[in-house]
């Protein structure tokens, strides 16, 4: 019998829905199937085996978190309060290794006011990179270096993880040293500085272990007593400081000095963009995103423009005063600060309150760094985050006590250099955000499926032009300064930053278009 032409729609109709059922089931089985990939290859491993063990052992009797890097699902979200979001930022920042970033800009030349400017400034632009890539964590669900694979795809996320991990590992040894040099302090010298890394380098570890719930409660109190020692601080230091001091720069060399230390607080506050989302996808995708940015960019923005100030209030006193200068250039920035507090038995007990403050940025550092270290890989993935915590903290304590007696050394040359690529990182995944993915959202159910994945060649190359055309040529540190920071003359300006930012918003879209076009991904 001849079909009719209504029954041939039909069918096509009904074969056509057939086809994207089938689709469906093999999109949504795709995490299954990565979570059946990972447990094999636990179970082939027995070292693997017993950590897993060890996870689960410990999930049972203190709530530790075994997520990991899968994308949670909207029923296993367990939100803390909306506003713990604001605070997050305010215990991670409002502690005792945020101060040194402050006393920099005094020590590089600039007048108090001056350098209170760069922070401000600084900070603001900054906190948006960040604030921009917290605000997915709700809307996708995933950790930020996964929710880059919709830009960077699943194997340019890796070298993005690789360099969280690098970055991460930095901004930890600056905290550990700090703690160091101030335990060090409080023992009138007789602890070396190395006792006191390892002290800070355990704690650390031992708060981080728990995950994503427990750091969310640690950090909505943790700020506090941090606040009450900062304004104490000041207040001591307040007859020394000198406000009317002005810069021992002058010219086009002092607006050079005010871009490198800006770039360098810019730095700082965009440093977080590469992991922000890891502590807000426990909440609902429901939750708007402007209110996640604003939280996140005020909290951020807040948490670094008062410790930072205040660092460089005691900045400006350490370079008027001599006793403050000479216990700054003997013995490092936690004699600075054991010299202003005062009287000795206060001063003790103050510096032994501020080294437990590191453990709160710290263990932020370092739970994004096992979590960053799982996206390497299926064999990366079936190892538990606690037990890349451990590497990752074994590493941060060989590198502080490589590096102890270089703080100043190691904060203007490695944390410099992270403002051409956090606000290169962050600016592709927000082209790729609100004018990529604008109208065709994200497919949420392929985010571990490296076939239907962007290539990621377009953010890949244009990470590496923003950091190469624009980075390179505006870069201005210790080792190297680029032919534009040069014709500031001195010791040179750095704009590298911005000139990363431009080369990336032009390079990006171009290539991103391209690539979707050949691709149709």
């Amino acid at each position: 019998m001849e079909t009719l032409p209504d029954e041939k729609m039909q069918m096509t109709d009904i074969e056509a829905s057939k086809s994207l059922a089938t689709e469906d089931v093999v999109l949504g089985s795709v995490e299954e199937q990565h979570k059946t990939k990972v447990e094999s290859i636990r179970e082939r491993f027995a070292v693997l085996r017993f950590a897993h063990g060890i996870e689960t052992f410990l999930d049972k009797k203190v709530g530790m978190e075994t997520q990991g890097i899968d994308r949670m699902a909207e029923d296993e979200r367990r939100p803390p309060p909306m506003w713990n979001v604001f605070v997050l930022w305010c215990g991670a920042n409002i502690c005792v290794q945020t101060l040194p970033f402050g006393v920099l800009g005094p020590e590089l030349g600039l007048s108090l006011h001056l350098s209170i400017a760069a922070i401000v400034v600084g900070s603001l632009l900054g906190g948006a990179c960040t604030a921009f890539t917290s605000s997915l964590g709700p809307k996708l669900g995933l950790r930020t270096i996964a929710a880059a694979r919709y830009s960077f795809g699943f194997y340019g996320a890796k070298l993005c993880a690789c360099i969280t991990i690098l970055v991460n590992v930095g901004f930890t040894v600056i905290g550990v040293v700090v703690a160091g040099q101030i335990l060090s302090a409080v023992s009138d010298y007789r602890m070396t500085l190395s006792v006191g890394i390892l002290i800070s380098s355990i704690l650390s570890y031992l708060v981080t272990v728990l995950g994503l719930h427990f750091i969310h409660i640690f950090e909505r109190y943790a700020w506090i007593p941090s606040l009450i020692l900062f304004l104490v601080l000041v207040g001591q230091a307040s007859p020394h400081v000198s406000p009317s001091t002005p810069s021992s720069v002058e010219g086009l060399e002092l607006a050079g000095t005010f871009l490198s230390y800006m770039a360098i607080v810019f730095a700082y506050a965009s440093g977080w963009a590469p992991i922000a989302a890891d502590y807000t996808c426990s909440y609902p995708s429901t939750t708007p995103q402007w209110k996640i940015f604003i939280l996140t960019h005020s909290g951020l923005v807040t948490a670094c423009t008062l410790p930072i100030s205040i660092g460089a209030c005691v900045g400006s006193a350490a370079m008027a005063y001599a006793p403050y200068g000479d216990a700054y250039n003997e013995h490092g920035f936690g004699a600075l600060i054991a010299t202003v507090y005062h009287p000795v038995g206060w001063s003790k007990f103050a510096l032994v309150v501020f080294s437990f403050t590191v453990i709160s940025q710290n263990t932020v550092m370092i739970y994004s760094n096992g979590l960053a270290a799982q996206l390497l890989g299926d064999y990366f993935h079936a190892v538990p985050r606690f037990v890349w915590s451990f590497v990752v903290i074994c590493a941060v304590l060989l590198l502080g006590l490589i590096g102890r007696a270089h703080l100043s050394d190691i904060i203007t040359d490695f944390v410099g250099l992270l403002g051409y690529w956090t606000i290169a990182f962050a600016t592709i995944v927000f082209i790729e955000d609100q004018v990529f993915r604008r109208r065709s959202g994200y497919d949420l159910r392929v985010w571990d499926d490296a076939k239907r994945l962007p290539v990621g060649a377009a953010a890949v190359t244009s990470l590496f032009i923003g950091y190469c055309a624009g980075g390179l040529p505006g870069m201005d540190q210790t080792w190297y300064v680029g032919p534009i920071a040069k014709s500031f003359g001195g010791m040179g300006g750095d704009v590298g930053t911005f000139l990363s930012f431009g080369f990336t918003c032009v390079s990006y879209p171009i290539l991103r278009t391209i690539e979707r076009r050949v691709t149709r991904k």
